[in-house]
């Protein structure tokens, strides 16, 4: 670079969960996805909101913008287009090969012009784009806050590669240096979509789904077909094209073969009921990830030598094969970022940029941050639009209220603070609930949330009592990490403990957020239980709510009893 840029914007554009973040001087402004302010979930639009908001929360304009860093690397995509060529050679991928190809090579040529169209927006910026990968491993190992660890990257495609091992290194100046790599098309992202798919779920978005109906079904059935298909190597692992041919990046290929169909299930509608055969086989689906997610940690202490682990990408939302890894003991501690998806890499690009451009000033702000978006702490509400509505101002003390609320079985939308970085409620954008109320589950899946029924509810408890309910060995501040639950649990609070005897668990401290420690400590001096149902602030197929208006909307329109919105009280 000519000059060391003093304001650099992260984006992640163009594609699925656009979302932009801001570094000054190398401190943290704020990271937002743009579907917390568009209200378009999964948005693949440039994220003008979140940039407008951004600017305006550091009194910058474009032409203030120094860097542009961007979550792609166009060309690294045409690499791609004369090795895909090498699929005709066999019979099972020939079909494939001048699609993949062409697709590749269309693909990169579309990433350059993306590129070239942030040139035009930001006149004066350089624009960066960063390795896909690269921008995963600095998101991870950036978020932690440690000097050292292993950093494992499993998405679905980034340019080229699907799987990376790197070693981290230094808290203030974070880098990664990448030791191995695994291209597509071994994918394991590409494969839990394309099964998600095969379900009659939206892949890319209900994985979750997936992962809850896996505890109802049998992976024995398809255990070894999963065994066939995803086959472990010694760096890694690879795919049977039989089962799942290789990627296309244009419409109309599907993701599973017609062997896979015949030996599975054909595939199911939407609106078909669920069946045994298709629990059984996300069951062996779930099992197979798990397997292979504990096959590359164990690669990456190999390579490493590390007792700590970063992890990132897409598979990274997998909560339960992160606790199949800390379960495992192959590290001492295992961390997650609270956005490890796509949407995550606007910061980790953000971050590559600032520490290539040759600076000294330090990383500041991204180390254990997840409250990064928007707040609103004095809304201005006119509810007309929601005639059904009615607010009071609280002139109470607001956590002994909501507590006492929760207790006596309301369940409560909650909207305070900023917005939270990732796919995760964490408490400022939460409906909240008590484990104790019967039927509770129940309630919010039908009437509340509007999703399937056999879809669980993750748990919020004080960090200094988890050990009295669950097994997990250490803290989850971001809902990232499914753990094992005691008798107690069981016994008290068995609405959040899902078919498979597992809780997604949040650890809540004083320091992380102070305002849901004192409501969980008032619950339990009403209840004498420390643990509070939480789940995000929105229904299904609706992104959870950034803005004031998308959260009386949520209320207005589902099953929610009340709203706590700062301030005000907000009911029906």
């Amino acid at each position: 670079m000519d000059h060391v840029p003093a304001v650099v914007l992260g984006l992640c554009s163009y594609t699925h969960d656009s979302a932009a973040a801001l570094l000054v001087d190398g401190e943290l402004v704020g990271f937002v996805e743009e579907e917390r302010l568009s209200q378009k979930k999964h948005t693949h639009e440039y994220p003008h909101h979140a940039v407008e908001w951004l600017l305006g929360e550091a009194g910058l304009t474009p032409g203030d913008v120094d860097a542009v860093a961007y979550n792609f690397q166009p060309g690294r995509y045409l690499a791609e287009a004369p090795t895909a060529l090498r699929l005709a050679l066999s019979g099972t991928t020939r079909d494939r090969a001048l699609p993949r190809s062409a697709g590749f090579a269309k693909f990169a040529l579309r990433a350059r012009r993306r590129v070239q169209s942030l040139g035009r927006r930001f006149p004066g910026a350089q624009v960066s784009p960063v390795l896909h990968h690269r921008a995963h491993q600095l998101t991870a190992f950036a978020a932690s806050g440690w000097d050292e660890s292993a950093v494992l990257v499993v998405d679905s495609l980034g340019e080229r590669q699907t799987t990376t091992i790197a070693h981290g290194h230094h808290a203030s100046r974070p880098t990664t240096r990448t030791l191995e790599a695994i291209y597509d098309p071994a994918s394991l992202g590409y494969v839990y979509g394309a099964v998600t798919e095969h379900l009659g779920w939206r892949r890319g978005d209900e994985e979750g789904t997936v992962m809850a109906l896996a505890a109802l079904g049998d992976p024995a059935r398809f255990r070894h077909l999963f065994a066939r298909a995803v086959r472990t190597t010694a760096m890694g692992f690879a795919l049977d094209p039989a089962y799942f041919p290789p990627r296309v990046l244009t419409s109309g290929y599907p993701r599973t073969s017609r062997r896979f169909v015949l030996e599975t299930c054909p595939p199911r509608r939407p609106d078909e009921p669920l069946q045994e055969v298709h629990q059984d086989l996300a069951a062996a689906l779930q099992e197979r990830t798990e397997q292979v997610m504990l096959h590359l940690a164990r690669r990456a202490r190999l390579l490493t030598g590390s007792r700590r682990l970063c992890l990132g990408g897409g598979v990274a939302t997998n909560c339960v094969s992160i606790g199949r890894i800390i379960e495992a003991d192959i590290f001492d501690e295992v961390f997650v970022p609270p956005a490890p998806g796509d949407a995550g890499t606007a910061l980790g690009a953000a971050v590559a940029v600032h520490i290539d451009s040759g600076t000294g000033r330090p990383l500041c702000g991204v180390a254990r941050a997840c409250y990064l978006g928007p707040s609103y702490p004095e809304p201005n509400l006119d509810l007309t639009p929601w005639p059904g509505l009615q607010q009071k101002t609280l002139d109470i003390e607001v956590a002994e209220f909501l507590a006492d609320q929760l207790a006596h079985g309301v369940i409560v939308g909650l909207f305070r603070g900023r917005v939270e970085a990732g796919p995760r409620a964490l408490g400022n954008r939460s409906i909240l609930a008590s484990p104790l109320e019967p039927g509770v589950v129940e309630r919010l899946n039908a009437s509340v949330k509007f999703r399937e029924p056999f879809r669980p509810f993750a748990p919020m408890v004080l960090a200094d009592r988890a050990r009295e309910f669950f097994t997990l060995s250490q803290d989850a501040p971001y809902m990232s990490m499914a753990s094992g639950v005691m008798d107690k649990a069981r016994e008290h609070i068995p609405a959040v403990v899902h078919a498979n005897g597992t809780s997604r668990l949040q650890t809540i401290s004083p320091t992380q957020n102070p305002f849901m420690y004192d409501v969980l400590r008032a619950f339990a001096r009403r209840t004498g239980v420390p643990v509070l149902i939480n789940t995000s602030l929105n229904v299904k197929g609706k992104p959870i709510c950034g803005t004031p208006a998308m959260a009386l909307d949520c209320l207005a329109n589902s099953g929610l009893d009340a709203l706590l919105l700062e301030g005000r009280w907000i009911t029906k």
